[in-house]
């Protein structure tokens, strides 16, 4: 095997080749991810290695932000070299991120703060649904709704970027400690999710930062493992390297953000472990050659949060804002110093780094803040937000900040409404035997389980909570309750209405371990109702897929005497659920993470007040060892660059594998019931032109890469009837076959179009589905296009992946 030998000029690395072949750094490679690893140490593979893509491509203002660019660029005219560093570097403050005023320019500095369903640090803040909570919705108009209504909250509070919303993970493995932050274990759902996400958070004037670019599909080993004695240098072992052939990370793992460049995010923030042998924040192919070259990104990388392990290294290959600006990963040692800082200032003093460069880093900074209006009249940061803010308290700071707006305002508006409401329609009902819901005024109502009553500790979830419902995941994405409505609170109230009576036992222990229903309920329940919960948080994978608190026995004991059993689970994402076939378990319902409205929301749907019309953003197996690729969580050697993780499923994940597979499932991926039922028929697909080229016009690269590939080529239409007795919401999806002649490895159908329409009984409604040529593609690795393969495509629509009831055939005529 060949070996690589790397060397040093000027901070940036340079590679010879066993065979004599050598880069310095600053050609291009047209072989995405396949040349060589930038460390000393055996080529393992096919992939795994990252070419340099140098120098770092110049902002041009393309799209819309041509004003903005210009006044971006006559700031940083005006600013010092130590200004400079200044702005590219982050400082301990009020806010999770913070980018120091400038007062000479009139420059109020940056706050940036968390998370992808709340303003985090802050209080009389909502609490939004999570990702994949509003995933479940497939509502476009939600996805927006819900994005804009948080933009208002982290505007009203003083914050100028929202770290949110987040495509990475996109779902690879099932026990990854973070996909409830996300949307979808599916590229093309988790792309529409990140695009309406995005232009909700701008259009409401807060900046968008997708996140965690890229790979970024586990907790564990995310950051290095460093020396006890605490110190930065000493690194035992590096983090772990996600591995990612180029098909699959054009295909996978870029697509939704791809999403995110065309709805012209103001920022991106890189992923914390190495990509392909290179640490994220420093990938030069990731962040230069794919983002800014390919998708033609004008805004700028932050770092996640202690995610910075090089000076000039980060700074040519992409990096354009270190964040939080010291130098452990996040939540250590935020006083050891920075990468950047003042060593900007020297590196452009002694020539290591051209100052041109630090320029375009701001421009890019700088233009989304004038793009956005956040020059003018932009609210003050909240006080209270410095009191909460336990990453960097005032004993930390290093200069003064400036705080001198309205403390603990009130930020929340009417937004309650719309938390109950989405996270009611995102309730995904799994099973509904003989109808039992919704329920029809029962007089005797029992409720089990830990998950169901109030939050005994506190206003932040925690994993140590046992008693109380969960209505949000852990770390940096979750959020601060001014209130949670249980849904013991929240049943109570209806069944007033009916003069009901409600009992609750609320001790999995003694559940699971008791027969509760047959010492303590002396008439039998007209139904049982049986809340259930899944933590998840940051930092950890999940060790397992079962719900917690010994959840399945809980359901057990109680369905072994209650003959109309309803489980409801508040969880992360994906469980087994082995009481699903059970004889007295008569209903099952997803409800997630559903924000601060969880009782609300889940009385809505149970009541039938809003009929469920959630579906599934992945799959739940029948057992836990159906899944693939689990997360790498230990390796048998100490080597410093041991820890790999090789994504040898390529473009089989959730889905396209158990279909690849022809693997039975519980639930499938789309999968959703309704209070009613719907049909459809007459789908036909009429191409936009008379032929169509295999290979995309080569225009000029706008935000979201070559706009030839966002055109519509096929115009999809399919006619859908609500068939029963009751409004609701159908979500018809469209699924494509790609033909034979595609190269081996692609998935036997893919997720390329979907729309929720509401139909009253016995309405019909012809729904669209816009194919556009991305849809149609395939990543040629060879010529490093996008392809229209040769052949006949089969388009079905269906209202799950595995219930597709209408096929089409179309063959594209060849230009």
């Amino acid at each position: 095997m060949a070996r690589v030998t790397q060397f040093v000029v000027s901070g940036l690395l340079a590679a010879t080749l066993a065979n004599g072949q050598s880069f310095d750094g600053t050609s291009r490679s047209e072989d995405a991810f396949s040349y060589i690893q930038p460390k000393d140490t055996t080529i393992l593979g096919p992939y795994g290695h990252s070419p340099a893509v140098l120098p770092s491509p110049n902002a041009t203002g393309s799209g819309d932000w041509q004003k903005a660019y210009a006044k971006a660029q006559q700031f940083v005219a005006k600013l010092t070299i130590d200004e400079k560093a200044d702005m590219v570097t982050g400082q301990p403050g009020p806010c999770v991120g913070n980018i120091v005023a400038i007062p000479r320019l009139e420059f109020p500095g940056l706050c940036l703060q968390d998370g992808p369903l709340s303003i985090r640090v802050a209080d009389y803040a909502s609490v939004f649904a999570a990702g994949v909570t509003v995933a479940s919705t497939w509502d476009r108009s939600l996805l927006y709704e819900r994005g804009y209504a948080m933009g208002k909250e982290f505007k009203a509070k003083g914050a100028h970027i929202a770290l949110s919303p987040v495509a990475g993970p996109l779902g690879r493995s099932a026990y990854a400690g973070r996909n409830w932050e996300g949307f979808a274990a599916d590229p093309y759902l988790t792309g529409v999710a990140m695009e309406e996400t995005i232009r909700g958070h701008q259009d409401a004037g807060v900046q968008a930062t997708a996140k965690h670019f890229i790979g970024n599909e586990q907790e564990t080993q995310r950051n290095p493992t460093y020396d006890t004695n605490g110190t930065v240098t000493d690194v035992i072992q590096e983090a772990l390297s996600s591995n990612i052939d180029d098909r699959t990370m054009h295909e996978l793992y870029l697509w939704p953000f791809a999403n995110a460049v065309r709805a012209q995010a103001a920022s991106f923030m890189c992923a914390y472990q190495r990509l392909n042998g290179s640490y994220a924040c420093e990938n030069s192919k990731a962040l230069n050659g794919l983002l800014k070259e390919e998708l033609g990104f004008q805004g700028y990388v932050m770092s996640d949060w202690g995610g910075t392990h090089s000076g000039v290294a980060s700074i040519e290959g992409g990096l354009d804002m270190n964040m939080p600006g010291g130098l452990g990963p996040y939540g250590t040692i935020p006083e050891a110093g920075s990468f950047f800082g003042k060593n900007v200032t020297y590196a452009v003093n002694n020539g290591t780094v051209d100052e041109s460069r630090v320029d375009d880093m701001i421009i890019r900074i700088m233009t989304p803040y004038y793009w956005l209006g956040q020059d003018k009249d932009y609210p003050k940061i909240d006080p209270s937000s410095a009191d909460l803010n336990t990453f960097s308290p005032r004993s930390t700071w290093l200069r003064e900040f400036n705080l001198t707006g309205e403390r603990s305002r009130d930020v929340r508006g009417n937004h309650a409404k719309l938390i109950r409401k989405l996270a009611a329609e995102a309730t995904v009902l799994l099973k509904n035997e003989k109808q039992v819901l919704p329920l029809k005024a029962p007089k005797n109502i029992a409720i089990f389980g830990n998950d169901a009553g109030e939050n005994t500790m506190g206003a932040v979830n925690q994993a140590t909570f046992e008693f109380g419902n969960l209505a949000s995941g852990g770390g940096s994405g979750t959020g601060r309750f001014t209130y949670l409505v249980s849904p013991l609170e929240a049943i109570k109230t209806r069944a007033k209405e009916d003069n009901a009576l409600v009992q609750y036992f609320l001790n999995n222990t003694q559940i699971a371990t008791e027969n509760v229903t047959d010492l303590w309920v002396p008439t039998t329940p007209d139904v049982c109702l049986v809340f259930l919960k899944t933590w998840a948080e940051e930092g950890a994978d999940r060790e397992s897929l079962t719900v917690d608190y010994n959840g399945n026995e809980v359901v057990a004991s109680v369905a072994k005497s209650c003959n109309n059993t309803v489980v409801i689970t508040h969880s992360s994402g994906i469980n087994i659920l082995p009481f699903a076939n059970h004889p007295n378990v008569t209903a099952i319902l997803a409800a997630h993470y559903p924000g601060q409205e969880a009782g609300n929301s889940i009385v809505d749907v149970l009541y039938g007040d809003i009929n469920p019309s959630g579906h599934l953003p992945y799959t739940i197996a029948k057992n836990t060892s159906d899944y693939n690729a689990p997360p790498t969580t230990g390796v048998s050697t100490n080597g410093p660059d041991d820890w790999q993780s090789w994504f040898d499923e390529k473009l089989e994940i959730d889905y396209r594998y158990f279909d690849a597979q022809n693997i039975s499932v519980q639930y499938e991926f789309g999968f959703g019931l309704s209070y009613t039922t719907f049909g459809l028929s007459d789908l036909t697909a009429e191409p936009v032109t008379d032929s169509i080229s295999s290979i995309p016009e080569e225009q000029p690269v706008q935000p979201g890469g070559n706009p030839a590939l966002w055109e519509t080529i096929y115009n999809v239409t399919v006619s859908v009837t609500n068939s029963g007795d009751v409004e609701g919401g159908a979500v018809p999806q469209l699924y494509v076959t790609f033909p034979d002649s595609t190269p081996q490895g692609t998935p036997p159908k893919q997720l390329r179009g979907f729309e929720k329409v509401s139909l009253a009984p016995g309405e019909s409604r012809t729904v669209g589905f816009e194919l556009m040529r991305r849809d149609l593609s395939y990543w040629d690795i060879v010529s490093q296009k996008w392809v229209i393969p040769e052949g006949e495509f089969v388009l079905r629509v269906g209202f799950s992946s595995r219930d597709l009831k209408e096929v089409a055939k179309i063959t594209p005529v060849r230009a």
